[in-house]
């Protein structure tokens, strides 16, 4: 059977040596995010996710959620109360401002735990994920009186929060949006329409469930300016805050899909139901970006977590398998085969999976600091930097980690030959899972096009050039540092890769637009490699750092320098590749006539 254990000492490495977490104590919520309290925290989520989430990850895949004659939703046994328990620990408000309920911690524990709980149970995690996600909009966009109705019964974890965008003939174009809205005169509204796709839309693990939905009130303008955003509970609330009847919003159907059978995605059938404005009237894509930046980031997380967690069982495996003998001699002279993880071509995989997975933890982490400081932080120009930090990075996020997450998946599955193609040994659902996370909030080719014609030029450039300029101070920093040699020279050559694929852009994408779009895939993977590449940089000198000091584990900081080593030499080459790809343009690409295909 598949296993999970939470990455608690990667994480606490990165926290405390790579990004000095202590440094921040100034901005609010992160004076009580002590060292000893963050291993207490990281601690508990371990043991959350490892011994409540995961053992319900394969009964909750193979029993799936029902739809029932009457519309009621079932999600598979345990989840329920896995919620609870999730609630019960604080977790849905832990970065949430205390004035609703929340403890007010920083957004970068959150963004830890969505790795541990999507690892140990992604269709389950979901449910929590998406109602933080509601709650973070409704906080930043809705009004006093709307904040008090919902924000705190969805942080105590009694009411749930959705995110209802697209219909059956929209998804990435949302200016196409049918839904409409109609005023009632006392400042409420009608919610008619279709919504498909709706992760968590019907449940029977809260009591209510609040929707924040997308629709035009009518005569608003055509395309994206004339879209508004609504919450519409399941349940009407009352004056005195308890449950009144049910509002006209119902699931029609179930989805039965690749994967992460155990969250409930949902038609959503609105005919009439209530709702209130969220925000000003038609800027509704204004403030549902606050959520689907949110659930990027989470997506971007699930990518990590799928590829981590299929890589300790892929682990587990090949140290256990044993099959044929070592090219270079017998390993195990008591056995009639060595073990699988003495052959090349399976360290190959391994390493590889590895490599990425310790590099997108920290780059996930370095995030969420830049998230942190964007919305804490009362010095406009580092709210600045961690806007501008987030704006770039998103997409890259999003898109390079859930396409090489996925890969992952599949790899470790292979690890295990024909039984990773057997249900019952679990690989199989981290691939199955693992395949969503780069079709929805924004397809990876979207998020790669956003990226390049949207997030690169904007305010002249400045977020690129940021990122430019910081890794660029780091090479010059160490590059006198012969210990350093193996990592900083890799991390230029391929940054400068990335300098020469953004001029490139600049000088052949306004000319041609095509050009742009041809290669705005392999430029997100590009500035995503190096992403890492600097990553990987900071985390080997902070490893001999350590190790130069006698501190800590030596293995765990020497086991840190080769796998920065072997990313550099083994896989950062890739952006040659990419920068070669990117440069020859559209042409090729958009020569055949359609009907040539």
């Amino acid at each position: 059977m598949p296993s999970y254990k939470a990455p608690v000492h990667d994480t606490l490495f990165l926290l405390n040596d790579v990004f000095h977490f202590e440094k921040y104590g100034n901005l609010p919520g992160f004076e009580d995010a002590t060292p000893e309290t963050i291993e207490a925290i990281l601690g508990e989520a371990a043991k959350l996710t490892e011994e409540v989430f995961q053992p319900l990850n394969r009964s909750g895949d193979v029993e799936g959620c029902k739809r029932h004659a009457d519309g009621r939703v079932t999600t598979p046994k345990g989840f329920k109360e896995a919620y609870e328990a999730y609630a019960a620990g604080g977790w849905i408000g832990l970065a949430t401002d205390p004035k609703y309920g929340g403890q007010g911690l920083p957004y970068t524990l959150g963004a830890i735990m969505n790795e541990f709980s999507s690892s140990a149970n992604m269709a389950l995690s979901m449910y929590p994920g998406l109602t933080m996600g509601a709650i973070a909009a409704l906080i930043e966009h809705a009004s006093e009186e709307l904040k008090q109705i919902y924000v705190p019964k969805m942080v105590e974890g009694r009411w749930s929060g959705t995110m209802n965008l697209t219909e059956p003939h929209c998804g990435t174009d949302l200016g196409l949006i049918k839904t409409k809205a109609t005023p009632q005169g006392d400042g409420s509204y009608k919610i008619s329409g279709t919504k498909i796709f709706i992760s968590a839309g019907e449940q029977d693990i809260t009591e209510n469930i609040i929707h924040l939905v997308l629709a035009r009130i009518d005569g608003a303008p055509e395309g994206t300016k004339g879209i508004s955003l609504f919450v519409v509970p399941k349940f009407m609330v009352n004056a005195d805050g308890s449950l009144g009847a049910r509002n006209p919003v119902a699931c029609g159907s179930i989805e039965h899909k690749m994967g992460i059978h155990g969250n409930a995605t949902c038609v959503m059938n609105y005919d009439g139901a209530v709702g209130w404005l969220v925000g000003e009237a038609n800027r509704g894509l204004n403030a549902m970006f606050v959520m689907m930046n949110e659930a990027r980031l989470g997506v971007a997380i699930q990518g990590l977590s799928q590829s981590e967690v299929a890589y300790q069982n892929a682990l587990a495996y090949a140290k256990d398998r044993i099959q044929g003998r070592s090219l270079s001699g017998v390993k195990a002279k008591d056995k009639a085969a060595d073990p699988i993880i003495v052959h090349p071509d399976v360290r190959r995989t391994l390493m590889n999976i590895k490599t990425f997975n310790e590099a997108a933890r920290a780059f996930v982490v370095w995030t969420a600091i830049r998230g942190d400081i964007s919305h804490r932080s009362e010095d406009k120009a580092e709210k600045q930097m961690g806007d501008d930090h987030m704006g770039l990075m998103t997409p890259v996020l999003k898109g390079f980690l859930t396409d090489k997450g996925f890969e992952n998946a599949v790899n470790a599955q292979q690890m295990l030959g024909g039984h990773g193609y057997i249900e019952e040994w679990g690989m199989s659902q981290y691939v199955r899972d693992a395949r969503i996370a780069m079709i929805y909030e924004g397809a990876n080719g979207v998020q790669a096009l956003d990226l390049i014609g949207r997030k690169l030029p904007r305010d002249g450039g400045r977020a690129i050039t940021a990122f430019f300029n910081e890794v660029s101070a780091f090479i010059k920093q160490h590059e006198g540092d012969a210990a350093m040699k193996a990592y900083v020279g890799p991390l230029a050559n391929s940054l400068q890769h990335l300098q020469q694929a953004t001029m490139w852009f600049m000088q052949n994408g306004l000319a041609n637009p095509d050009n742009a779009g041809a290669g705005s895939t392999d430029y997100m993977h590009l500035l995503g490699l190096v992403c890492f590449a600097y990553m990987w940089a900071m985390m080997a000198k902070t490893a001999q750092e350590k190790l130069a000091n006698g501190a800590g584990d030596k293995s765990f900081y020497e086991t840190k320098l080769v796998s920065a080593q072997y990313f550099a030499e083994r896989v950062l080459p890739e952006t040659a590749a990419h920068l070669a790809r990117l440069s020859t343009g559209a042409k090729t690409m958009m020569a055949l006539a359609p009907e040539a295909f």
